[in-house]
């Protein structure tokens, strides 16, 4: 998972970017990076590390231009290191540069097309340059020396009916203007929204609402399944739907787990799907255990809160929060290797020992992949003194890999994978596990102000929405994403030096 953002400004976007790239670090925190242009002159900025490493007053002051792109990053299949931070950038044609949150899934047929077919060179494994390439390649198809705003959607029409899979993209055409497009399902979120200004109106588009917000733009709309916007330089505003048949399929754990509360995703708060969530799991308690013996609800930090509020409201029992978070400790799910991620969890969080002692503790979580949280987390409610521990996931049991954009462990690392509910609960030391029903789950995330016809639901139903997505794919996947192999990468790319100072004209 990782978090772009576009701007096209009436002055200097740099600050603009950086801030919108905070607001978004939650979403990756392997790297960040920036490109800006300013008279046909290009500058960037990337490198391995939190927002607020990788820039600083130096680099603020080069990245000069009235549009520009940003990106943070975290790896979608344990690999890191500099080469692999974002934007990728091509000379031709026209010098285009290029952010992308998602996964192809036909990245390694395209990798071999570019290089037989359309003659151009790959320098990293990332499908993100793939993309790029692809889409470069699109745009040197239509022929021309300048390109209108009509030869660029056609070049995005021309991405569509190659590239399988989820990806939400911002693209900068040197001297030209931004380019943001969503895949045919809109798996990946991305919207956009517009600030006034006394020297006019100035766009942005981003991963999600909450960037646009915090800097006084107006949320215009998501960007539709397979549509294309186009801002120029000037800034006008060109959109156009550039697939041929688009569906609405957004991946349903954004707003079980990534997307911040205070976001607004196809028209659907985050927030508002997590009240729901912990309205519905709490009908599904009154029903197995009318009489149950919860004495207080203790959310895990900080994704579960919205939801462990509802719950608690509807079981009439008390909320209190009982685990205090390091905030200075990264999100441990995207951790590779798992004794880096059992060591995070005893430094992230620390239980208030008179929240647990002689009481029945319900914990809520927003899922349960690993099981390597949960696990500790039930440990240190039982060394509080808890007198029994409960424990609610606010999702169904994640029982099958994600293939577009979010690194999902190893199969056989997904401790629900081949065991019943109560398997998991003994697993993980539970005296009794409570999943959300998946027809629950959508239900919650359903209710906006559009019509939401599906979601993307395959790491609890195994069902993957492009169709593409075989049990060879598959196994090669597992290969790539268990922790053997992502410690490997992570011992090979340990440099931390960024990527800075790049101009290209």
């Amino acid at each position: 998972m990782c978090g772009i953002v576009g701007i096209v400004g009436k002055s200097h976007v740099n600050l603009a970017l950086y801030d919108a790239l905070t607001m978004l670090q939650h979403r990756g925190q392997d790297a960040a990076g920036i490109m800006t242009c300013h008279n046909g002159r290009l500058a960037q900025q990337k490198g391995v590390g939190l927002v607020q490493d990788v820039f600083d007053s130096r680099h603020m002051q080069r990245l000069l231009g009235n549009m520009g792109i940003g990106h943070v990053r975290y790896p979608t299949a344990g690999s890191s290191g500099p080469a692999l931070a974002q934007p990728f950038y091509v000379n031709s044609p026209y010098g285009i540069a290029l952010a992308h949150n998602g996964n192809l899934t036909n990245a390694a047929q395209l990798s071999n097309d570019l290089f037989l077919s359309d003659l151009r060179h790959l320098n990293t494994d990332s499908d993100s340059e793939v993309l790029l390439n692809v889409l470069a390649h699109e745009m040197h198809e239509q022929g021309k020396l300048r390109p209108t705003y009509d030869d660029i959607f056609k070049a995005v029409a021309g991405v569509h009916k190659r590239v399988r899979g989820g990806y939400a993209v911002v693209s900068m055409i040197a001297s030209y203007g931004v380019l943001a497009f969503r895949d045919p399902n809109g798996i990946r979120p991305l919207v956009f929204g517009k600030r006034s200004t006394p020297l006019g109106d100035e766009y942005m588009v981003a991963s999600e609402s909450v960037s646009l917000d915090v800097q006084g733009f107006k949320l215009i709309r998501d960007v539709m399944p397979g549509e294309a916007i186009f801002i120029t330089t000037e800034g006008e505003l060109f959109t156009r739907q550039c697939a041929d048949n688009p569906r609405l399929s957004p991946c349903i754990f954004e707003y079980v787990y990534f997307a911040r509360p205070d976001s607004i995703m196809d028209g659907v708060s985050v927030y508002k799907v997590r009240l729901r969530q912990g309205e519905r799991l709490a009908d599904k308690i009154l029903r197995l255990r009318p009489d149950h013996d919860i004495d207080v609800v203790i959310p895990i930090p900080d994704s579960s809160r919205v939801a462990g509020q509802a719950l608690a409201y509807k079981l009439g029992v008390k909320f209190r929060e009982g685990l205090v978070k390091n905030r200075y400790i990264g999100r441990t799910f995207i951790m590779p290797g798992q004794q880096q991620r059992k060591k995070s969890v005893r430094q992230k969080l620390n239980p208030i020992d008179l929240e647990f002692r002689g009481k029945n503790v319900l914990l809520v979580d927003d899922s349960i992949v690993r099981g390597t949280t949960c696990q500790q987390i039930i440990q240190m409610a039982r060394d509080s003194g808890a007198a029994k521990v409960y424990f609610a996931s606010a999702a169904p049991a994640v029982k099958f890999p994600n293939v577009y954009g979010i690194d999902m462990p190893s199969v056989s690392e997904l401790i629900a994978h081949g065991r019943t509910t109560e398997e998991v609960a003994a697993a993980i030391g539970a005296d009794w596990l409570i999943y959300q029903d998946l027809e629950d789950l959508i239900a919650a995330s359903a209710a906006g102000k559009q019509a939401i016809p599906r979601f993307d639901c395959s790491v609890f139903d195994g069902d993957y929405v492009t169709g593409d997505v075989n049990q060879a794919y598959l196994d090669k996947l597992d290969a790539d994403r268990n922790d053997r192999a992502k410690t490997k990468n992570s011992g090979e790319s340990h440099d931390t030096t960024s990527v800075g100072g790049i101009y290209n004209h």
